[in-house]
């Protein structure tokens, strides 16, 4: 099931960074956060694919998203300046972003590569 979170879910499940300027996820299994908006055409196109996904990969990893208008303070920590942007978060590396719609095999690979979720 996709989540949205807000600035204080986000700093419980993924990363607080008011107590720490160092990366460390907070979350329980791999995530996927999606920085959307309502109007925006491609990220529309994402939103169905990443339903599909959360229901094919339902307890190995996360798929979290955040309203970039709703959330303006929590998109502009991770510099937003198109969307859709995903962030890949593993659970011992470093987060990475991708921009823009992605199909769902470059999801599930990218799931493979930086997540190692299969």
């Amino acid at each position: 099931m996709i989540e949205h979170l807000t600035m204080e879910t986000f700093k419980a499940k993924v990363f607080n960074f008011e107590k720490s300027q160092d990366w460390k996820f907070e979350g329980d299994k791999p995530a996927v956060i999606d920085f959307y908006a309502d109007w925006c055409g491609p990220c529309k196109m994402v939103a169905p694919i990443l339903e599909e996904l959360a229901a094919e990969y339902n307890g190995k990893l996360n798929i979290y998203k955040i309203n970039t208008e709703d959330q303006q303070e929590l998109a502009a920590v991770f510099g937003i300046r198109s969307i859709p942007s995903l962030l890949f978060i593993p659970m011992n590396d470093q987060p990475q972003m991708a921009m823009g719609a992605l199909p769902k095999d470059s999801f599930k690979q990218a799931f493979k590569d930086v997540l190692g979720v299969e």
